[in-house]
């Protein structure tokens, strides 16, 4: 039984942002970035408790003020540019041993609901798995992409495979999308990755895989909020 699981949720929110000043507080349709991925965390039916890491103090107040507990403030050496994206989360577990389930929730994926966060969950208890994150399907087939070599030729990415000239013929590929990451505690803390070669997916729409990085996904963020909300 789920509900038998301890599960914290992790939400990594640094105050640096070179694409987009201040990118997880910025107003997204009336709220700032953040609160959309909180919400979204307190309606689960299976996290027992949300905190945000971060090094920023406005983050803080306003993390607080939409619901999130933030028990510390994030170290600045975990909070570069070049910090890997697990160094943070597992600073975080180091506050709290007696969770069995960590979920990390990246702000920068406010389409995500909580429907999405609770089924990544059943499915990584369901199939008694350690990891399970969620994907995508990819719009675009590897089987057409392209080196350009040193002759200035088009050279096949993976030159042993025979190129699909039809997409129906393609063979389906997925991405991560960034919304959701659930693993166990224990071997989260061992592997230092999600990602495995016993990670199972979760599936999720593409319209509801927008992962902010800069202006444009910002703004196009907006515009399927306006046509849904």
């Amino acid at each position: 039984m789920i509900n038998d699981k301890k599960i914290l949720a992790i939400i990594p929110a640094r105050g640096g942002s070179k694409g987009i000043p201040k990118k997880n507080i910025k107003s997204l349709k009336g709220k700032p970035l953040i609160a959309w991925t909180i919400e979204e965390a307190k309606k689960s039916r299976f996290l027992d408790k949300i905190i945000v890491s971060t090094d920023d103090e406005e983050i803080m107040n306003v993390a607080k003020k939409w619901g999130a507990e933030v028990p510390f403030l994030r170290p600045s050496e975990l909070a570069q540019d070049d910090t890997p994206g697990i160094a943070p989360v597992l600073h975080a577990l180091g506050y709290f041993s007696d969770y069995e389930y960590v979920v990390v929730l990246q702000p920068t994926s406010p389409l995500r609901l909580a429907e999405d966060i609770d089924e990544a969950i059943y499915l990584c208890e369901k199939n008694k798995s350690n990891f399970c994150v969620s994907v995508t399907e990819s719009k675009t087939i590897p089987d057409w992409m392209f080196h350009i070599n040193n002759q200035g030729m088009l050279e096949p990415l993976n030159s042993n495979r025979e190129i699909p000239y039809q997409r129906q013929k393609a063979k389906k590929t997925y991405v991560l999308n960034g919304a959701v990451y659930v693993g166990r505690r224990e071997s989260l803390i061992e592997k230092q990755s999600f990602l495995t070669p016993e990670t199972i997916p979760y599936i999720m729409p593409n319209t509801r895989s927008i992962d902010i990085d800069n202006i444009d996904d910002f703004e196009y963020c907006e515009y399927l909020l306006g046509k849904t909300k």
